[in-house]
């Protein structure tokens, strides 16, 4: 079967899981209510990573909703993409970087995305309506060097859609290079895997400007034969591979586990890029989030697992004023951030300090 084909395989709707998880009536109308706000994806390759022994099963959590979905404390828009969409579809916050919303759509809808707000409601491939006005503003604004196609999952648009963006991103003079946000090869790594042609089109065009792949492990057991070989497809092809994990209560809030995740993750060719706090997103803040004072600890302890390659990520989190990177419990008991990007220019760089509580999981105004 083609990868669209065995897409229609996946588990999207309250009858599938009850006939999974043999639920009684409350937790299915429950389940019901639940899907209604957030929709569900799953792939049957993902579900088989499942321990289905285990009810707190990380693997479980990120993609199995939970009745915890209906606390809606929190925002749908955590870091000012809004106010940062300059065409439908496109966000510019750093005047370097265009962010390219191009599907609503995924492989599988994982239940701590911060765009809840957004995914999995409509199917609609953004840029097949809006693509030549997002492509005309990065061809125009000369400052930006670099195109992030993202979603939703870029690799859920058609390799028409795709090659239609690498047309005219790598005739544009000054951009740089090109990356592609994709959960793929954790997710569905048959995307990848059964599809030579989407391979062969990432290889030619990197030979005209340089193509990434950012992919999103967020735990050991994510990595495994398949999604290995997904990897090392894009590599054998010249596509480097980098990972953005994700900081995830129940999850990989453990530092043996993430250590682990990092040091296996390098091992396979992926360079561990950045560990993100989880937003406060509704829907997802309280099931999810770590505090920050914690969560300096627990990355700090994994990084020191890690040689000098695997160490080379930042903890970060997308404020909407910018990328701010945790860089330190200080003993007087405040914690110190740096502006690692800068939505506004007289940010950038700059380190502070700020008094937080041992259980606060987000920063304010700054």
């Amino acid at each position: 079967m083609s990868w669209t084909q065995l897409l229609e395989q996946n588990l999207t709707t309250a009858e599938d899981l009850q006939q999974l998880l043999h639920l009684n009536m409350e937790d299915y109308q429950q389940l019901k209510k639940i899907l209604e706000l957030f929709p569900m994806s799953i792939t049957r390759y993902y579900l088989s990573l499942i321990d289905w022994s285990d009810e707190s099963d990380p693997i479980r959590r990120m993609c199995i909703p939970s009745i915890r979905e209906t606390d809606l404390d929190g925002s749908f828009d955590t870091s000012g993409e809004a106010s940062n969409t300059v065409v439908t579809g496109l966000q510019h916050k750093y005047a370097q970087s265009a962010m390219i919303l191009s599907t609503n759509r995924c492989a599988m809808y994982c239940r701590h995305c911060f765009r809840k707000r957004l995914v999995g409601l409509s199917e609609t491939e953004i840029a097949s309506k809006y693509l030549d006005d997002i492509l005309d503003y990065i061809e125009a604004h000369t400052e930006i060097s670099n195109a992030l196609i993202s979603g939703g999952d870029a690799f859920l648009n058609s390799n028409e859609l795709i090659k239609r963006y690498l047309d005219r991103l790598t005739a544009i003079d000054h951009i740089d290079f090109i990356r592609f946000g994709t959960r793929t090869p954790v997710v569905f790594p048959m995307r990848i895997l059964d599809d030579p042609e989407l391979v062969q089109m990432l290889h030619t065009y990197s030979r005209k400007k340089q193509i990434y792949v950012v992919t999103h492990f967020n735990h050991p057991r994510e990595i495994t034969p398949q999604s290995t070989a997904a990897v090392q497809t894009l590599l054998n092809a010249g596509i480097p591979v980098r990972n953005q994990t994700v900081l995830l209560k129940g999850v990989n809030d453990n530092p043996s586990i993430l250590g682990i995740l990092l040091k296996q993750l390098t091992a396979i060719g992926v360079l561990p890029y950045y560990i993100f706090q989880c937003r406060p997103v509704a829907g997802v803040k309280n099931q999810f989030q770590v505090p920050i004072k914690k969560g300096y600890s627990i990355v700090e302890e994994a990084k020191n697992m890690q040689n000098g390659i695997g160490k080379n990520f930042r903890y970060v989190l997308s404020h909407d004023t910018g990328k701010i990177e945790i860089l330190a419990n200080l003993s007087d008991g405040s914690t110190l951030f740096k502006y690692h990007q800068a939505k506004d220019s007289i940010d950038a760089g700059r380190l502070f300090t700020k008094e937080l509580t041992d259980t606060q999981c987000w920063l304010g105004q700054i």
